[in-house]
């Protein structure tokens, strides 16, 4: 299960922040904090799957923003690399080569992508096509 989901800039920025499980908001800016560093200082030889705590950090960087999930310890880190690449190529598809101010000014939008791709902190679809038909009936309801 995807205990929570971070986009973050290499400035430390949160750009996006989505949580599956309850927590207070002291304990959501200290793990922000502490997931920046330690996808930003780690070394790009290194494997992009960590431990932390009692749970996994798998992260990839796609330009200047950091996708990082955290997942329960048994979970396949292989199909959360793909499916941040998958929501990475959907989110590059919909805003048309999307950038970081796409995902600041359009915050409202990524969340509706992420809630077709992911609910409940459980990946629901990983057809990109299925996905983007989707997204288009609910483009043209607005």
């Amino acid at each position: 299960m995807i205990r929570f989901i971070y986009l973050q800039n290499r400035q430390g920025k949160t750009r996006l922040a989505k949580y599956y499980v309850p927590l207070e908001d002291s304990e959501k800016r200290k793990l922000e904090y502490e997931v920046h560093r330690l996808v930003v200082n780690r070394d790009p030889k290194l494997t992009n799957f960590l431990e932390f705590r009692t749970h996994k950090i798998i992260y990839r960087r796609y330009a200047g923003l950091f996708f990082s999930l955290c997942v329960d310890m048994n979970d396949n880190e292989l199909s959360y690399l793909e499916a941040i690449h998958l929501f990475v190529e959907i989110l590059d598809h919909f805003f048309q080569n999307v950038c970081e101010l796409d995902l600041v000014f359009n915050f409202h939008k990524v969340y509706l992508i992420m809630d077709e791709f992911i609910l409940g902190g459980e990946l629901q679809e990983t057809s990109k096509k299925v996905i983007l038909d989707r997204l288009a009936e609910l483009d043209k309801a607005e």
